[in-house]
């Protein structure tokens, strides 16, 4: 049981890969003509819900394999802290994205919504490089 979850685990963090190519994407839409904006904070939109149903998969077999091994609670309270911190801003980087598709809708400039989703991208990258490195190299273990 404990490979089965292991291996979900690891399909869930490859699945939020997303997270790591997020900024760039978003960035790369201040460049697009208004349409191509729109198109792109469209399916980033529907990329990021993708990578919302991993941090799904990632909490449940984290879980598991947290109650399975041996380490400090200090530890844990760290990578709970930087999950619960990856979900929360991935959730809100929907809004400006909804957003960008809307202005574009409306005949709106997006440019704000943009760089208020870039702003958000970049420091959900931080924080999953930081649970990656804690996950890699968990210097509390009991």
């Amino acid at each position: 049981m404990f490979n089965v979850m292991l291996f979900l685990h690891v399909i869930g963090a490859v699945g939020m890969g997303f997270y790591i190519v997020l900024p760039m994407m978003v960035g790369r839409a201040s460049r697009l003509a208004g349409v191509g904006q729109g198109g792109l904070a469209d399916g980033l939109l529907s990329a990021n819900r993708l990578a919302q149903y991993f941090l799904v998969v990632q909490l449940l077999t984290g879980g598991y394999l947290m109650s399975q091994g041996e380490y400090s609670v200090a530890w844990m309270i760290i990578i709970v802290l930087l999950f619960l911190a990856i979900a929360a801003l991935g959730g809100i980087i929907s809004k400006p994205l909804k957003l960008v598709v809307a202005s574009i809708q409306d005949g709106k400039s997006a440019t704000a919504h943009i760089n208020k989703a870039r702003v958000m991208s970049i420091i959900v990258l931080v924080l999953y490089i930081a649970i990656i490195y804690f996950m890699k190299f968990p210097m509390f273990k009991v």
